[in-house]
């Protein structure tokens, strides 16, 4: 059988007293797209926080290629790995965030070399062929000299994700990466992500683009409360939801 990319098993995780995930239970299959869509406060963006272990879980596992993320288990029990051990698996796990958190001070192409040259330790001469590609993919050819503030939110989010790719990630994660355009600028990163998607990227996006969800992934997830409500395939679970809570949720936003 093939090793889930993402395996979650009973993960909870609580700020204070807000039980934030309770239970969570989910496979991501290599090469899927699963998108997760709910209200705000569910805690989609937690659990992709948890992946990347930018955030600690309080109970379950939580493993990413069939490695636990953020810790070795001995004697069933749980110890945090070393900092610099953390960084090298999150190395191989790329984070898009709903604002595109670029370098003002440097180029378009310095930011997405900076990721392969001071973590991976590549010649920057490769680094930048790799990264002049990578911009060319994304319809960015013609800025790899432009700085972030003379770029749209389009543009800074396509070359967010360019630097993600840098990184020649097994996973892609999005936190709501549209959330933050103007909706004319959507348009432009979604198809970026499709693309990805049918090159066979592994992704895990949190979205309100239903439209998006439908047509490019393999699964959606509905969370509420921290919790699953219901999951498979978006094609039949936004066309035909059998919980009224998603029912509402989908009247709502769609």
């Amino acid at each position: 059988m093939t090793t889930p990319m993402v395996k979650a098993e009973e993960v909870y995780k609580s700020f204070g007293a807000l039980d934030v995930l309770q239970g969570i239970n989910l496979e991501v299959a290599p090469g899927e797209v699963m998108c997760m869509i709910g209200p705000s406060g569910s805690g989609k963006s937690t659990f992709l926080r948890l992946i990347n272990h930018l955030e600690k879980l309080d109970a379950g596992r939580l493993w990413v290629d069939g490695e636990l993320v953020g810790y070795r288990e001995k004697n069933n029990r749980l110890y945090e790995l070393k900092d610099r051990e953390v960084c090298a698996k999150r190395a191989e796990i790329a984070m898009v965030f709903q604002r595109f958190n670029l370098f003002p001070h440097l180029s378009v192409l310095e930011n997405v070399t900076i990721g392969p040259t001071k973590v991976k330790h590549q010649p920057a001469s490769e680094a930048k062929e790799r990264a002049a590609d990578l911009l060319a993919r994304v319809g960015l050819g013609d800025k790899v000299k432009a700085y972030p503030n003379q770029l749209s939110g389009g543009q800074q989010q396509r070359v967010a994700i360019a630097r993600a790719l840098a990184m020649d990630p097994k996973l892609m994660l999005f936190d709501e990466p549209t959330s933050a355009l103007d909706p004319e600028l959507v348009g432009e990163v979604l198809d970026v992500m499709r693309n990805l998607a049918e090159s066979g990227m592994t992704m895990v996006v949190v979205t309100h683009e239903m439209g998006f969800a439908r047509e490019v992934g393999d699964t959606v997830v509905f969370m509420d409360g921290g919790r699953i409500v219901e999951a498979g395939n978006p094609r039949e679970v936004l066309v035909n939801p059998q919980n009224e809570r998603l029912r509402n949720f989908l009247s709502k936003v769609l």
